[in-house]
């Protein structure tokens, strides 16, 4: 998921097996090595099956692929092996013949002894990378300097003329660094109409953040973290902007990019904005009110960041499988098969749960789709993109140039941190109230008494964290459903406590592995409902849109004009 999306129960997926509170992580004993991925049998079945899905995690979250970074040998292992199972399903290749879209990217590693310092009121601050702060640049560029920037706290950092909210009214911020929090003002608002109250938007996600500040010509920005506001702690920050990162090639993303831009701990921004005049609580107070204007600092930052710079390309996979009447129509599923790789230490993110689980969602759906007779009417594509923990950059370029035309794209499915942890009552719809592809989903689990639930966090902004999303920016409605927090064995009270424990032991750190433990019978569930719902949408002949009062509504509409 970037520092991506797992939505409460199907990111609930405990990668140390189990729906119960576990023991401090030093306490429980290491997660089942996935042995490795070559000279292995296993008979596929052509129907949904929980031993089908297990092999495929264990195998794309072998110690072989070494954490699916895009780029690296294992990257490479992961496209030719999902390419080889799209082609055992009976599906085709999708992109013009090819089984392959390139994805050109640059790859840059900053160098980890760099130091960011901040003089604030005299007094001066030197910030390591990694337990102070992190920082990156989407220029390409080797070197970046920044001399004595002034700091400006520009409150969320957002600029929302819709909502009549400008955090950078009144001043120009350009060559200077910009200092924010988190999230947006309604994560602490006990105020429903201010932005959506605690259900961010994407106004919150740090993506828009650095965006708007490039956007307004500063030469860096910086995001005050909070565990609370960003949904997840320091650690994942840190292993997230560690090592080498990667940006579409400005070619292919010609907006403007800020020189450098990261985080910063709560912990020393508090101390740093005490020498400079300022109460961290006051600021976050005064951010969050309308009419708040942007607070020039006694504070200037320095940094010389040097990183390591390469061009090169990754590459998501799509097959298709054509329809029977309308094959120029289609549906979209898809998953992004990326990790964070391999350290320079031997530590391998080997990336099970995020997200070999939707990879195995997707095939197992096509293997199944495959089998049908009378094949749907629509056509069904398979996607499985690259670079989504950088960002969702293979779905945006896909997006870009896709290989069904938008216009003809009914419908996407979106699967991504798929459950482990038994059956539930209810399926989490990430961002709940957004399109017609919700009715489907609610007459397909309605037989087995499911009902439809909003992710239990919303202010964590899981909507805007995978990518379904670029699809949504673009019209194309989409949907991301999988099973939900109230589980079969144990209700509520367990399915949290597996989310939390997994955040806790196993998000995008090394313990997100396979295990022959997993409790599967709920994914199973799931992907059959996912089956169905796609299959309905091929068949049925329907163009579900989003709802009305839906931002994404017009984009579709002007879209479906032309057609």
């Amino acid at each position: 998921m970037t520092i991506r999306s797992l939505t409460l129960g199907l990111a609930a997926a405990l990668a140390l097996g189990g729906c119960k509170p576990q023991a401090p992580a030093e306490d429980i004993a290491p997660a089942t090595p996935a042995p490795a991925a070559t000279g292995t049998a296993h008979e596929f079945s052509a129907d949904i099956t929980a031993a089908d899905f297990s092999e495929l995690v264990r195998t794309l979250a072998s110690d072989e692929f070494e954490g699916r970074a895009p780029g690296s040998p294992g990257g490479e292992k992961t496209v030719e092996y999902i390419r080889a199972q799209f082609e055992r399903v009976g599906l085709q290749p999708g992109n013009n013949g090819s089984w392959f879209q390139d994805v050109p990217m640059i790859e840059t590693t900053a160098d980890p002894a760099t130091v960011m310092t901040i003089t604030a009121g005299g007094k001066e601050h030197a910030l390591t990378f990694g337990p102070d702060m992190v920082v990156g640049t989407r220029t390409g560029e080797a070197e970046v300097k920044v001399d004595a920037s002034e700091l400006v706290f520009v409150g969320y950092g957002i600029d929302a003329p819709e909502r009549n909210w400008n955090d950078y009214a009144g001043i120009d911020v350009t060559g200077k660094t910009v200092v924010m929090f988190v999230n947006d003002p309604g994560f602490r608002s006990d105020d429903p109409e201010l932005f959506d109250g605690k259900r961010m938007t994407y106004y919150g996600r740090w993506t828009y953040k650095f965006e708007e500040a490039a956007r307004k010509g500063a030469a860096a920005a910086i995001i005050i973290h909070d565990t609370e506001g960003a949904s997840y702690g320091w650690d994942v920050v840190q292993n997230s902007w560690s090592g080498a990162q990667f940006d579409l090639k400005p070619a292919d993303d010609p907006a403007p990019r800020l020189p450098a831009q990261g985080w910063i701990t709560g912990e020393h921004a508090r101390s740093i904005l005490a020498d400079a005049g300022q109460d961290l609580d006051a600021l976050r107070e005064a951010a969050g009110k309308p009419g708040f204007k942007p607070v020039p600092l006694d504070a200037r930052m320095s940094l010389q960041l040097k990183s390591t710079t390469a061009e090169k390309s990754s590459r998501n996979v799509v097959g298709i499988l054509p329809g029977s009447e309308t094959p120029d129509e289609a549906v979209v599923y898809m998953a992004h098969w990326d990790h964070l790789g391999k350290t320079e230490d031997g530590r391998i993110y080997n990336g099970a749960i995020d997200n070999a689980t939707g990879v195995a969602g997707i095939i197992e759906v096509a293997g199944r789709m495959a089998a049908d007779n009378p094949r749907p009417k629509r056509s069904l594509v398979f996607l499985a993109v690259t670079l989504e923990e950088s960002g969702l950059l293979g779905s945006q370029y896909y997006v870009a140039h896709p290989a069904v035309p938008l216009v003809d794209t009914v419908a996407v499915i979106n699967l991504d941190a798929m459950p482990v942890i038994g059956p539930a009552r209810n399926v989490t719809v990430t961002g709940m109230g957004n399109s017609e592809l919700e009715d489907i989903l609610a007459e397909v689990v309605k037989p087995d008494n499911r009902t439809l639930a909003l992710e239990s966090s919303p202010e964590a902004g899981f909507f805007f964290r995978s990518d379904h999303f670029n699809f949504a920016k673009a019209g194309v409605p989409a949907l991301y459903a999988k099973g939900g927090n109230d589980l079969i064995d144990g209700g509520v009270e367990a399915g949290n406590a597996a989310l939390a424990e997994y955040n806790r032991v196993a998000y995008h750190k090394p313990d997100d592995t396979w295990r022959e433990d997993w409790n599967l019978e709920g994914v199973v569930q799931d992907l059959q409902m996912l089956y169905q719902v796609g299959t309905r949408v091929a068949n049925e002949g329907q163009w579900p849109n989003w709802y009305e009062g839906n931002p994404f509504r017009a984009a579709r509409e002007k879209m479906m004009e032309g057609r």
